[in-house]
């Protein structure tokens, strides 16, 4: 008991309200970093070189965080860094919540979703859209691969990028997946159907396939019935062509139809006038329809039509591809008469 006492006397008073203002400041903190000012949900920006402090203060101002100090001392404990980027910041997030996502990098971010089959000019009209992203989708200066796109550069996909992005920063990804797709194939030993030996012409035939049909379970059959023609030295006569070639490569009648008259508009691109290929793709094309063309069906068919179901029907011979042609018309005729209002 004796020993008891006397190192119980060491401690001494002041050591006891230092230990107690101790304990009392780490409940504060406590406090103060679980205890969230953030009554509704607030889109927050770190521009790159921010300083910690004039983070804290920001936020502070913005009623996000009830101290600067624990703010700051939160993300000293996590490596004293706050990297730069768009923040959400959800409803109730406390003050190390906060400060954990922003030393973390935890990002807003936001899926940009490319279709495949558009053209490069459909392809920077969406980004223009997407009000997530930033800047423009021109360069400034032509010093990069970026700067210089042409239809088939670019993979068409589903991106998840951090909100407020470049849209030249989402156009080089896009880029760099297709050079990637490249140098796969390239790696595999480059192999291309007859006639077919240039990635430029698998690109070029698949973007005819993409623009053809919507079916991946299609497009082995279309592409085989392009290489058909092909090695028969026969015009491909692919109305995407054409669609291409009188939009100036937008790609995109907008609603007008395409007529006879515009199968003789003159172009490299218009397959009813000229044979072979076009020079370059005709749009951006996705993993299926590069595969239909690599792999493609093994037919004789040399001609398609629409079947009315979202599909086509493929015939071997003219004849037979008159009838199916027929068949079409008088489903569009049926549909023409069903659409047209009845008179009393």
């Amino acid at each position: 008991m004796k020993r008891k006492k006397k190192l119980f006397g060491r401690i001494g008073p002041i050591h006891l309200i230092i230990a107690v203002i101790a304990i009392a400041l780490g409940m504060g903190v406590y406090v103060v970093g679980w205890r969230s000012p953030v009554v509704d949900a607030a889109t927050f920006r770190i521009d790159s070189g921010a300083a910690v402090s004039a983070v804290a203060a920001r936020l502070r101002a913005a009623g996000l965080i009830s101290s600067s100090d624990v703010f700051k001392a939160a993300v000293m404990v996590q490596g004293g860094k706050i990297q730069s980027g768009t923040y959400d910041i959800p409803a109730r997030a406390s003050t190390f919540r906060i400060a954990r996502m922003m030393a973390r990098g935890d990002v807003a971010s936001t899926l940009v979703v490319i279709p495949e089959g558009l053209t490069i000019r459909q392809i920077k009209n969406l980004l223009l859209d997407t009000a997530a992203l930033a800047g423009p989708v021109e360069c400034d200066v032509a010093d990069r691969p970026v700067c210089h796109l042409h239809d088939g550069d670019v993979f068409p996909d589903t991106y998840r990028v951090a909100r407020g992005t470049s849209r030249l920063a989402v156009l080089e990804l896009m880029r760099r997946k297709m050079a990637s797709i490249h140098d796969s194939w390239n790696a595999t030993g480059g192999h291309a159907p007859k006639p077919l030996k240039t990635w430029n012409e698998i690109l070029t035939l698949a973007s005819i396939v993409q623009k053809e049909t919507p079916k991946p379970s299609e497009m082995p059959i279309v592409a085989s019935v392009y290489l058909n023609r092909l090695n028969k030295k026969m015009r491909l006569q692919a109305d995407p062509t054409v669609v291409y070639a009188i939009t100036g490569g937008l790609g995109d009648m907008q609603g007008r139809a395409l007529l006879r008259d515009h199968l003789k508009t003159p172009s490299p691109f218009n397959t009813y006038t000229n044979y072979g290929l076009p020079p370059s793709p005709i749009a951006n094309v996705g993993r299926n329809a590069i595969a239909a063309v690599l792999d493609p069906a093994d037919t004789n068919y040399l001609f398609f039509v629409a079947d009315g179901r979202g599909g086509h029907k493929f015939a071997g011979t003219y004849e037979e591809h008159q009838k199916n042609h027929a068949d079409w018309r008088a489903i569009k005729k049926f549909r023409n008469s069903k659409s047209k209002p009845v008179n009393d």
